[in-house]
């Protein structure tokens, strides 16, 4: 492709890939607002100035080669390059604009990024933010999102393939009503946790019952397993539990420091917790970030930095329940 009749300017690559799209001429023409024989010639030329067949034709359908393929996949991140530096320059001159979209977890997602991003958008109006809410972390990339608020380390990913950042510090801790604390008595050793019934988050099948706790002070960890007549996959259903007076919970301080705050429940072992949730931003690694992602970046790294959960808790999570 070096010789000088063998160039390719952004049309062809729009042609390539249109073709592959719909996966026949005519349907490609007709995506394109064109007859059919308009696309034909195009691709007939195309493939005699590069000296390549790109497309295998049937009756019915056209499949690239080998080549094609190649050539396809190529264009595709050619052209998203162009798409995204056009934005910026617009976005330079003016407001931010596009779409954003974004996975988070269903319960941070509906409680703190949910009312995050509408009040961003309604600093950004030209900006569209896409919040999809999951339990289990989508394949950013390949799904088609700028990057998720998420609240679990990711293993298995190389380091060159994501960006990270902290959001904001977040910690679960143990809990319990005053009604169970009055009937079992108040745990004063991590090892007292044996012996009280305590409630279990269990997901896909497994169960975390074995909490590891640091100490605030020193920073040491003790590993305690813990049993209960309850368990469940449903967060807020433990919670539930937990007011109800059935056990003792481990539960994120974002969820419940407003039923700290009001005295439903009540911290236990207060000098332990669990420091596995912190709360990041996740995206897949590109090597210019849109204007508009990184406004929503800085947006929740500020919103969150304060950890607002634990401002005025008697307020501080929407919809939280009023004192009983």
């Amino acid at each position: 492709m070096q010789q000088s009749d063998a160039r390719l300017d952004r049309a062809d690559l729009e042609l390539l890939l249109a073709i592959r799209r719909n996966g026949s001429l005519a349907a490609a023409a007709a995506a394109a607002d064109v007859v059919p024989s308009v696309v034909t010639k195009r691709l007939a030329a195309l493939e005699t100035r590069l000296k390549l067949k790109l497309f295998h034709r049937t009756t019915r359908r056209v499949v690239p080669t080998a080549e094609g393929e190649a050539l396809c996949e190529r264009a595709a991140k050619l052209l998203d390059e162009f798409r995204a530096m056009e934005q910026e320059l617009r976005e330079k001159h003016g407001q931010p604009t596009g779409t954003v979209r974004i996975a988070a977890t269903f319960g941070f997602g509906r409680l703190w990024v949910g009312p995050a991003i509408a009040e961003f958008q309604q600093q950004y109006p030209q900006v569209q933010v896409e919040l999809q809410l999951t339990e289990k972390l989508p394949d950013l990339a390949v799904e088609g999102f700028d990057g998720a608020v998420w609240l679990w380390s990711v293993a298995g990913q190389r380091a060159s393939d994501w960006t990270g950042r902290r959001l904001a510090r977040n910690q679960r801790v143990l809990v319990a009503s005053p009604a169970y604390l009055r009937e079992r008595g108040t745990p004063q050793k991590p090892e007292d946790l044996a012996q009280h019934d305590c409630l279990v988050v269990r997901e896909h099948e497994h169960r975390f019952d074995v909490w590891r706790l640091v100490k605030e002070r020193d920073h040491a960890e003790v590993r305690v397993r813990v049993q209960g007549p309850l368990s469940s996959n449903s967060g807020e259903l433990v919670r539930d539990w937990c007011l109800a007076g059935r056990g003792i919970m481990l539960r994120s301080l974002w969820d419940i420091a407003p039923l700290m705050a009001s005295k439903q429940l009540v911290q236990v072992l207060p000098a332990y917790a669990m420091v596995d949730a912190d709360i990041h931003w996740l995206a897949p690694h590109q090597p210019q970030v849109p204007r508009r992602i990184r406004l929503l970046v800085d947006f929740l790294a500020e919103r969150f930095r304060s950890e607002p959960w634990k401002l005025k808790p008697s307020s501080a999570r929407p919809g939280s329940r009023p004192p009983r």
